[in-house]
């Protein structure tokens, strides 16, 4: 049993809330930012303040190590990231890295000696915000590179991400280098549910088995652009009418018929744009998830045919790509058998589900056993000012955290893994 510090997880959430803090009580602190790197700065020199060991990669990507009575095996991972949406909360991320500081605090306050050293990880850019795509620093970790596409990339406020990335390891030159990539033992995350589940059931732990697969489709239905009051309906080939006629048939067709499946149009445009004209073409962004593979080709499948049908209909045509596509993954049974333990032993209600969100986790899960413990959100709100963890329930996670890394980071033999091929 390893007993860990709820009052001070909570005023440490709360101190690292104020960096970046925002007048509706959220976060503003996107990755490669200055509030980032003061962030970072933070963790650094708490971890210091502790004797424990300060790393970077290439990436930024931030890593505490705790040595282990073999300090060759591989480590335990433990952690999350700590940059945030534009107008984001302040457990996002934040919850998952600190609770993994406090795990090893704890284990430093108790002289308790694991077989492995245990490793607290906070990595760059999980939102993708500032900087597209999300979760590059465990992305980039997982393949042992920083893909070249990345360095010409710039921010949605006009900074460059090679030189935001330079200056972000520029900031912490006492942390000593790490090459991208290295033997991982197993990785949890703690983080918030980002839904409602859990506090709709009362229930205080999230077991979760797995990352629901994501695609992405851009969408552009061309027609014929024409007066508004002058063309009559036989006459109109409008992409607009097309487009919605399509949608409408999706939005009943897809989620109800499959309660796993997640149907979503975020954006949608027309051109020419004008009050008085019938559109000449129309773009929409659509996302898909579903934690089968073979269902995600089925619902693309339905969603390609349904749009190209009623373009046709209308005498219109279509152009449709895939711009996104993260195939789902199974996380560690022995790993989850280890958290389930921990809730066991600890005497709390949990229950197993399924991630609709993708996180660092997903992409660590490619090279070492990973898992995930969620703890609820107030109304199930996240990437929100008033995203909320009640205290109780952060201790709790922390807790089922420190009891499961605890009896990983004891054993010297490895865990078996289900390989990304197999998963996929």
């Amino acid at each position: 049993m390893l007993d860990i510090d709820g009052d001070r997880l909570n005023a440490r959430l709360e101190t690292f809330a104020a960096i970046g803090g925002t007048a509706k009580g959220g976060v503003n602190r996107q990755a490669l930012t200055e509030g980032d790197r003061r962030a970072r700065r933070l963790l650094a020199e708490l971890a210091w303040a502790r004797g424990f060991l300060v790393f970077q990669d290439p990436m930024a990507n931030l890593f505490i190590r705790r040595k282990g009575r073999v300090d060759t095996l591989a480590p335990v991972i433990i952690g999350s990231h700590l940059d945030s949406q534009p107008a984001g909360g302040r457990f996002d991320g934040a919850l998952g890295t600190l609770s993994a500081f406090e795990v090893l605090e704890s284990l430093e306050d108790a002289r308790i000696e694991t077989a492995r050293p245990v490793v607290v990880v906070s990595w760059t850019n999980e939102e993708g915000c500032r900087f597209a795509p999300g979760c590059m620093g465990s992305m980039a970790f997982s393949e042992g590179e920083i893909p070249a596409a990345w360095q010409g990339k710039v921010a949605t406020d006009g900074a460059g991400f090679a030189e935001e990335l330079a200056l972000t390891i520029a900031s912490l030159p006492e942390a000593e280098m790490l090459p991208l990539g290295f033997p991982v033992h197993a990785y949890i995350e703690v983080h918030i549910e980002q839904g409602p589940a859990l506090e709709a059931n009362d229930i205080p732990v999230g077991v979760v088995k797995g990352i629901q697969g994501t695609r992405w489709l851009d969408v552009s239905v061309a027609g014929q652009t024409a007066h508004a009051g002058t063309t009559g309906l036989s006459y109109r080939r409008d992409p607009l009418r097309a487009l919605t006629a399509a949608l409408s048939g999706l939005y009943g067709a897809v989620m109800p018929a499959d309660p796993d499946a997640r149907f979503t149009v975020g954006r949608i445009s027309a051109e020419p744009g004008s009050v008085n004209a019938i559109p000449d073409k129309v773009h929409c962004t659509i996302d898909m998830r579903h934690p089968e593979p073979s269902r995600l080709d089925d619902i693309e499948r339905l969603v390609t045919s349904r749009i190209a049908e009623e373009a046709k209909r209308h005498g219109c045509t279509t152009e449709i790509a895939r711009s996104f596509d993260m195939a789902p993954c199974v996380f560690s049974d022995a790993l989850q058998r280890a958290i389930e333990q921990a809730v066991a032993t600890r005497g709390v209600k949990s229950t197993v589900m399924l991630s609709g969100a993708f996180h660092d986790a997903l992409f660590v899960n490619r090279v070492a056993p990973a898992a995930m413990i969620f703890v609820p959100c107030r109304d199930g709100l996240s990437h929100n000012e008033a995203e909320y963890v009640e205290a109780a329930h952060a201790v709790i996670g922390c807790d089922v955290l420190a009891q499961a890394t605890l009896a990983i980071a004891s054993e010297s033999k490895n865990i078996s893994v289900i390989s990304f091929r197999e998963q996929t």
